[in-house]
């Protein structure tokens, strides 16, 4: 028997995140594990009106391309992928593993070059998203793989995912997440009129410019759970040095405590107590990889802990995230990149942030409510 909870977060997706209409195109993308999911998001596509179709990826793909393709097959794009990205109106991406360390011994050269090759279909989608023409979220489903990466038993695991998406049975998850849309789109207003940000904590003293970009609030149209709002810094003015206390995942593998010093607006140096040759080689991948795409404040105070999965640690109340690579053409950002990397900077303990020379953020919490009266923030949808 499916838990109802899957049903009920289906419905959330459907009816609130993407808002299906009667006649769009949604494309369901996700494993095998992730099979009573899929179900239930296409029970509900079809009870909007709309036409869902699946893609379902086998497990071990991967590992199987990264390791035995050529060069050229590992780097193809095949032009049905061009045109489905085109023509589909919704896409949901369903994130559940099996194995979430089947890459940890691969070539992460061959790794790097695989992700920049898909960048392409990436960006064209972001295109779309922006121009009204297209609408995706993310989401995670339960496994034992991420439950183990929490430290958690399965059931515990699902408790904690379901509890942060507000699906639980005495919840009304569209309710909840409308009141979090107006929580963070007035704090998004304010910073709309910022220009710079000082980020102080321990081994970090980091100057980003975000003069002319927009902040975006993150209200669960695009993930689910969601709760933190971004930008796209000024590419060629982030200066200092940040350490991150957490390990910065990509492709299931960990890299932990990464320092890097910005000049100019690029990375100058870069190391890592674990995981340096990673490190470097992602930060090699192109032009773009070393020049901050995002920079974000997390403020979902129910998720208070480290997970080893982007979804829910680039939200812990508390903290900020800074993504190397691409940026956000929607918010004002103008870096090309294969590489978007978040890497989380706690700052609960011991961290402020100064807006213009004005301490506004201090052990993880604003000093203060929105005050200021300002245009309109960048929406999701």
């Amino acid at each position: 028997m499916t838990d109802p909870r899957v049903a009920k977060l289906a419905d959330l997706l459907v009816n609130y995140s993407l808002e299906l209409k009667p006649g769009e195109i949604v494309r369901l993308d996700g494993g095998t594990v992730a099979a009573p999911f899929v179900r239930e998001l296409y029970r509900e596509a079809l009870r909007a009106g709309a036409n869902p179709r699946t893609r379902i990826e086998v497990e071990g793909i991967d590992v199987i391309a990264v390791g035995e393709a050529s060069d050229e097959q590992l780097t193809f794009i095949s032009e049905i992928d061009r045109f489905e990205i085109e023509k589909v109106d919704a896409i949901v991406t369903i994130w559940g593993d099996r194995n979430t360390r089947a890459l940890s011994q691969a070539d992460p050269k061959r790794v790097s070059k695989k992700i920049a090759s898909r960048r392409t279909l990436t960006n064209r989608l972001w295109e779309r998203i922006d121009q009204g023409q297209a609408k995706w979220v993310g989401t995670r489903f339960p496994t034992d793989a991420h439950a183990q990466d929490a430290e958690m038993s399965l059931t515990e695991y699902e408790d904690f995912v379901y509890g942060a998406c507000h699906v639980r049975a005495d919840e009304d998850p569209v309710a909840h997440w409308r009141g979090v849309s107006v929580q963070l789109n007035e704090r998004a207003r304010e910073l709309n009129t910022f220009t710079e940000l000082r980020i102080v904590g321990p081994d970090t003293d980091l100057r980003i410019n975000v003069a002319g970009r927009d902040w975006l609030a993150a209200d669960g149209k695009l993930n689910m759970p969601d709760g933190e709002i971004f930008t796209s810094p000024v590419e060629t003015e982030t200066e200092g040095e940040i350490r991150f206390s957490f390990p910065a995942i990509f492709q299931g593998r960990g890299v932990e405590d990464v320092r890097l010093r910005f000049e100019g607006g690029r990375v100058v140096h870069a190391e890592a107590g674990n995981g340096n040759a990673f490190l470097q080689s992602l930060l090699d991948m192109d032009a773009g990889a070393r020049i901050l795409g995002e920079a974000s404040f997390g403020l979902n105070y129910e998720i208070d802990r480290f997970t080893r999965d982007i979804l829910f640690d680039e939200k812990i109340g508390g903290t900020m995230h800074f993504a190397l690579g691409s940026s956000f053409k929607k918010l004002g950002g103008r870096n090309e990149s294969g590489l978007h990397w978040d890497m989380i900077c706690d700052l609960r303990a011991d961290g402020e942030v100064y807006a213009d020379g004005e301490l506004v953020w201090k052990a993880g919490h604003f000093l203060r409510e929105p005050s200021v009266v300002a245009p309109e923030p960048v929406t999701a949808s």
